[in-house]
């Protein structure tokens, strides 16, 4: 678990387990949830060899309450960090 700060000062709270090496699935959830609502799921593929990696969207969960950003195109971007601060490669994305 860590956060990374983006572009426009949001903080992003953010789970990644291993193994580091595996092919990556990135959780995505809907509103008004937290990454949180995909631990059942992170779990099942975790123990399936795959590295899982889910974060709060800004405003949501452990991600602070910020005044901006509530969009899709920087919740979009928000995802985008999340893939490039963990080097995220050949990553499956799963949401609703």
């Amino acid at each position: 678990m860590g956060t990374l700060r983006t572009k426009d000062g949001a903080e992003i709270f953010y789970k990644d387990w291993d193994p580091k090496d595996a092919q990556p699935i990135a959780f995505h959830h809907g509103w008004p949830l937290s990454s949180d609502d995909w631990d059942n799921q992170m779990l099942f593929f975790l123990a399936q060899g795959y590295r899982v990696v889910a974060h709060d969207r800004r405003g949501h969960g452990r991600s602070p309450q910020i005044d901006t950003g509530h969009d899709m195109d920087h919740y979009a971007s928000d995802a985008s960090a999340v893939a490039e601060h963990l080097d995220l490669k050949n990553a499956i994305h799963i949401g609703h």
